[in-house]
């Protein structure tokens, strides 16, 4: 029997497929939904035959990229852990999260217009978010440097309103500094573990 399901595109496929999504963050995240196709790829240094071949449609396209910088920001957990301890690897996590949801706010045009065509670019977020935030903790629970009973969906949801207060440069800062005060309660101490268990 014929195997079934999209063949592997050869490397130079992936690579133009690659600098249109890259080519198409920036699009979206910039000028918002009302961008060209044509423009982004004149930007990715392709023709607009070799965007459709990839993404026949807008929404297509605006869906592919929101997915890729999701999968890009929860993929880099592993990377952040096999090149840093856990407790640095989670901070530093936390900076790339905060980016991620400043690109996701320039695109929320054009995510809007993805979600009113019948989309749902959203579907998996949450719980892939979850996992690579679980993934983190356990991590540096494991190295003795974070919490055991830190909840990855608390550390989700006050990612998430960290990261409404980024925008500006100086918006960013204060960002950086509330993830500072966040870490700061996410770390292990070994006074915090006797009162554990002195109340459990």
């Amino acid at each position: 029997m014929p195997p079934t399901g999209p063949r592997p595109l050869r490397a130079d496929a992936r690579r133009n497929r690659d600098r249109l999504l890259d080519a198409a963050v920036r699009a979206f995240s910039q000028a918002g939904a009302e961008v060209t196709l044509e423009a982004i790829a004149k930007d990715a240094g392709v023709g607009i035959g070799t965007l459709y071949r990839h993404f026949p449609t807008r929404e297509a396209l605006v869906e592919a990229t929101y997915r890729n910088e999701l999968a890009r920001l929860c993929d880099a957990a592993t990377e952040l852990l096999g090149d840093l301890p856990p407790d640095e690897a989670l901070r530093t996590w936390m900076d790339r999260f905060v980016d991620y949801m400043t690109t996701k706010r320039g695109m929320a045009d054009a995510l809007r217009a993805v979600i009113a065509s019948g989309g749902n670019p959203f579907a998996e977020s949450r719980g892939r978010l979850n996992a690579t935030i679980s993934t983190l903790l356990e991590a540096g629970a494991g190295a003795g440097t974070v919490r055991r009973d830190a909840d990855p969906a608390d550390v989700l949801a006050s990612l998430g309103g960290i990261s409404l207060t980024a925008g500006e440069p100086a918006q960013r800062e204060q960002a950086g500094r509330l993830l500072d005060l966040l870490m700061d309660g996410l770390r292990y101490r070994a006074s915090r573990d006797a009162e554990l268990t002195e109340t459990g």
